[in-house]
């Protein structure tokens, strides 16, 4: 089978996620934070007879696949293809795997054959919230409801680690304690926070800024979280949130040193947490 193209996928993390008011089409406005970070899934396309995709282990709907589909929709007039993505990035784990997975599929489209960036964008937010982000690995400012974006020059360094853990969470299960739980933030509020976060980029957000309005959802549904959280911060962490939806708990390391640091946090934790990964930010490549 000849192989067209490959491309990486890497995990987005939220540095921040501030919650907002619902709006008319069910989706809460947010404030966030992106990045990107080294772990990652691959794509590997190759020809084939008609289009596939394929991903070992994980069973259900592909964001792959609606991506495809999307992509044909509009006229895209590549060869048929399969798609086998080989997953690093934890499933359901608040990192953003599928979406990732589906925007690496829209970067490669135009290698392939001809398709504009415009329709790339287009199709990537009707994927989903977080799609548009990680067409662009990296970092960004996310508004709306994570899908507008301010891409952004690199952070000021830091290293993370990352605690995956042994089980799934439903984002939208999460969104619907939030609500519950009346975690939804102000609009007026939600606009003071978005400029005072943007007044500090692209240096290192203070941590009291890296909170995540989703992480009391996250715990009440999964209690167990709070252990991950505890070992990042025992671990020398500069801060410890819940990553996006959850339940991946990440701690982040400040500072030049910060990469280093989380190397040694995930070499000590590795005997109470044996899929603790250190993973720095990417360097972006894609403008």
């Amino acid at each position: 089978m000849t192989v067209l193209a490959t491309e990486r996928a890497p995990a987005k993390i939220n540095l921040c996620l501030f919650l907002g008011p619902t709006r008319a089409d069910g989706r809460h406005e947010l404030v966030t934070l992106f990045d990107s970070i080294e772990l990652a899934d691959e794509l590997e396309v190759a020809a084939a007879a008609a289009d596939e995709v394929v991903c070992e282990g994980v069973d259900g709907p592909n964001l792959v696949a609606d991506a495809l589909s999307a992509l044909r929709a509009v006229g895209w007039a590549a060869p048929p293809v399969r798609v086998r993505i080989r997953k690093r990035i934890p499933v359901a784990a608040g990192m953003g795997g599928g979406s990732a997975d589906a925007a690496a599929m829209l970067r490669l489209a135009p290698r392939l054959a001809p398709v504009a960036q415009g329709v790339i964008a287009v199709i990537a937010a009707r994927l989903g919230a977080d799609v548009p982000a990680q067409l662009h690995p990296g970092p960004s400012l996310g508004t709306g409801a994570g899908e507008v974006l301010e891409v952004l020059p690199a952070l000021a360094p830091y290293g993370v680690l990352v605690l995956p853990q042994p089980f799934a969470l439903s984002t939208a299960d999460v969104y619907r304690e939030a609500d519950r739980l009346g975690l939804a933030r102000p609009a007026d509020e939600l606009a003071r926070l978005r400029a005072r976060l943007a007044a500090a980029l692209p240096e290192a957000i203070a941590p009291e800024l890296m909170v995540n309005d989703l992480q009391p959802a996250a715990l009440s549904l999964r209690p167990e979280i709070a252990g991950a959280l505890d070992r990042a911060r025992d671990a020398g962490a500069d801060a410890a949130i819940v990553c996006g939806s959850g339940p991946t708990a990440i701690g982040i390391f400040r500072g030049p040193t910060g990469a280093d640091r989380a190397r040694d946090a995930a070499a000590r934790l590795a005997s109470a947490h044996a899929v603790a990964v250190a993973a720095p930010p990417i360097v972006r490549t894609h403008v």
